[in-house]
């Protein structure tokens, strides 16, 4: 494994990290792929054995019991501060009013309910998933910076939004003095890389950690297109995000294949071991339901391409329709 700074911070991170929105209560929220808490440890503890030390999750995953199983496996495998934690504000957890957003108030509770869940008494990285379009910005970062001078955050980032939004934010803690934000958690792979234009220059530029979800594109970059899983099966997300160019990206995914066939290795190593020689990127999110996904994506960490093989992974690429990440 290696390990890097998180950006220009002081945060030293595994190259990759355990995306854990597969773990959790199965029904519950949008995952209905979702493992039960005896089928997730394995994972966690699979992820440890590799080391890998830093684990994603979100309070909205399977309504926070991702962030529950998460921190009781962490404590019955780990110490607590051999790990970076990273969990997420900003999705409703149910029909109050008050839920959601990243107002002051719904800062301030959430992250005392995902403390708690987590079994934790602070957060190594606290994401804001979303921009919110109806609390000030200023009203938003000083509560975040409020947090971190508690001592219950350690650091601070935001999830996918547009660049110039993300720009006035760092702006807006700049001009007061309060933290800025050290990451970017941003949707980035072969299959869709409209993040080229403008958020990745802006995050290298600016020493911003970019750590890319999906970077396999929801498994599309990992197996034959025609291939289904209980996921594809149950995720309306991956519609949104590929159908419109479903033609374009099987072209980019049939590369994949014959690099993969050429190279001798799974599908999986090409897409990452590409994504990994991105300057910009610091440790891609990887999902695991199964032992060889934690193996192939830890593999991709040696894999070297060579600027022929980039070339010819990134040619077949069109333009993609700006996703309204909301």
């Amino acid at each position: 494994m290696q390990y890097v700074r998180l950006g220009s911070s002081g945060l030293k991170v595994s190259r990759l990290a355990l995306g854990c929105m597969s773990y959790g209560e199965p029904g519950l929220g949008t995952h209905p792929w979702s493992l039960p808490e005896e089928e997730s440890l394995p994972f966690l503890a699979q992820a440890l054995d590799l080391g890998i030390t830093f684990f994603d999750t979100a309070n909205i995953y399977s309504l926070g019991t991702s962030e529950e199983f998460l921190g009781r496996g962490l404590r019955k495998l780990t110490r607590r501060e051999d790990v970076v934690i990273a969990t997420k504000v900003y999705e409703k957890l149910d029909h109050n009013p008050l839920s959601g957003g990243l107002s002051r108030s719904a800062v301030m509770r959430e992250l005392e309910a995902s403390l708690r869940r987590l079994d934790t008494d602070y957060v190594d990285l606290y994401i804001v998933h979303r921009w919110d379009p109806h609390t000030p910005i200023e009203e938003t970062m000083e509560a975040l910076h409020d947090v971190v001078r508690a001592g219950k955050v350690r650091y601070i980032g935001a999830s996918s939004m547009h660049t110039w939004q993300f720009v006035k934010a760092q702006y807006v803690a700049d001009l007061h003095g309060w933290t800025r934000f050290v990451s970017m958690q941003n949707h980035y792979n072969l299959i869709n890389r409209e993040e080229e234009r403008e958020m990745l220059p802006y995050c290298l530029a600016e020493g911003i950690g970019v750590t890319p979800w999906s970077p396999l594109a929801r498994g599309r970059l990992a197996r034959d297109w025609e291939t289904e899983s209980v996921r594809t099966a149950g995720d309306p997300i991956q519609e949104r995000f590929y159908a419109p160019t479903e033609e374009a990206d099987r072209a980019v995914t049939r590369v994949v294949a014959q690099v993969a066939a050429e190279r001798g290795v799974p599908m999986a190593q090409v897409a990452l071991a590409w994504l990994l020689r991105q300057p910009a990127v610091t440790a891609p999110v990887v999902g695991a339901t199964k032992p060889h996904h934690l193996q192939d994506a830890v593999a991709a960490l040696e894999l070297e391409l060579d600027d022929t093989e980039a070339a010819r992974l990134a040619a077949p690429y069109v333009p993609h329709a700006v996703v309204e990440y909301v």
